[in-house]
């Protein structure tokens, strides 16, 4: 029986087949919504429809065209860091159907920048790519800040829009850099860059579904007073509340981030929370637990601009997107 990890491989061969012997069009026969009722304006970026994929399932920017093709308006790549690394030993993925979840501890596994930045190169732009960065497991988180520097100039050129990552637990003490004066640090300087450059992209930071509302408070008045442009509500969670699997087997997956159904609730609370917090003023991408289009429009309707899903696709597979616009396109007319 094929490992979570090897079978994310084999469908990643199928999409690079599908790539190689140039069957997007075909496949976007199918599959694109092709719906002027779909676009969106978020940020100054014109998107096709409000469903994209998360960062995490195109870590190297290998099938992100690919998967446009399915459907989705917008790929985030990453999460990418300065070197590459391997990421924690294995077995580091584990399905839990009866939850509709996962519970991963991949740790940052990437190819690096430099090899990131060549496959972005050659992209064609008509698909809206984000850029998600983090730091080296190896960083300490003293000089974590030098990591985001190099990945957010790396990838200016050749994203659309730069997502700060500071909020995966699987990487040794990166929830520190949460804390507010790390984050000022961070968020500060990368907006101070970005004033350097001779165009203007949209930053968004990624957050933890665990943040209490003290936590959350302080993030947003780092966001806003850095001029970040929006949030990404939520990363995966460390906690295990409430799950149909038995509390022996998931033990037996020890650490990692829980994504799926189990997160949807109290992603959808976050965005509501700081829908509520910004006045509707601050550009939410809704992340959690969204398998189903009712899942999407409860994001919408508590206020995020734009979903993404990772999980759900896992699970529901690659008419998910289509199905999730043929609602979405339906409630527009």
């Amino acid at each position: 029986m094929l490992t979570p990890e090897n079978a994310h491989k084999l469908v990643f061969m199928a999409l690079k087949l599908a790539q190689f012997f140039r069957l997007g069009s075909l496949i976007r026969m199918f599959y694109s919504p092709n719906n002027s009722h779909l676009e969106t304006t978020v940020c100054g970026i014109h998107f096709p429809n409000k469903i994209g994929i998360a960062a995490g399932l195109d870590k190297n920017a290998e099938v992100f065209q690919m998967l446009g093709n399915f459907g989705f308006g917008h790929v985030e790549i990453g999460t990418v860091t300065p070197l590459a690394q391997p990421g924690n030993p294995k077995p580091r993925l584990f399905r839990l159907p009866a939850d509709k979840a996962l519970i991963n501890r991949m740790g940052f596994n990437n190819e690096g920048l430099e090899k990131v930045i060549r496959k972005l190169k050659k992209r064609d732009k008509s698909l809206i790519v984000g850029g998600n960065i983090g730091k080296n497991t190896a960083t300490p988180n003293e000089s974590a800040l030098d990591d985001y520097i190099n990945c957010f100039l790396g990838l200016y050129e050749f994203v659309d829009y730069i997502v700060v990552n500071v909020s995966c637990p699987n990487i040794s003490n990166l929830h520190k850099l949460q804390d507010q004066v790390e984050l000022e640090k961070i968020l500060g300087t990368i907006n101070r860059l970005r004033k350097e450059r001779t165009h203007y992209k949209p930053i968004f930071l990624k957050i933890s579904p665990d943040l209490n509302w003290k936590q959350v408070d302080e993030t947003l008045e780092v966001v806003l007073r850095n001029k970040i442009d929006g949030i990404i509500a939520s990363n995966t969670t460390i906690l295990r509340d409430g799950l149909v699997t038995p509390p022996e087997l998931v033990k037996s997956f020890a650490n990692g981030g829980l994504s799926g159904q189990p997160v949807r609730e109290r992603s959808t609370e976050l965005i509501r929370y700081i829908t509520h917090k910004t006045d509707g003023k601050l550009p939410i991408i809704g992340v959690g637990g969204i398998f189903e289009p009712k899942d999407a429009i409860e994001k919408l309707n508590a206020g995020a601009s734009l979903v993404q899903v990772y999980t759900g696709f896992i699970y529901e597979g690659p008419g998910m997107a289509r199905k999730i616009n043929k609602t979405l396109s339906g409630l527009q007319k």
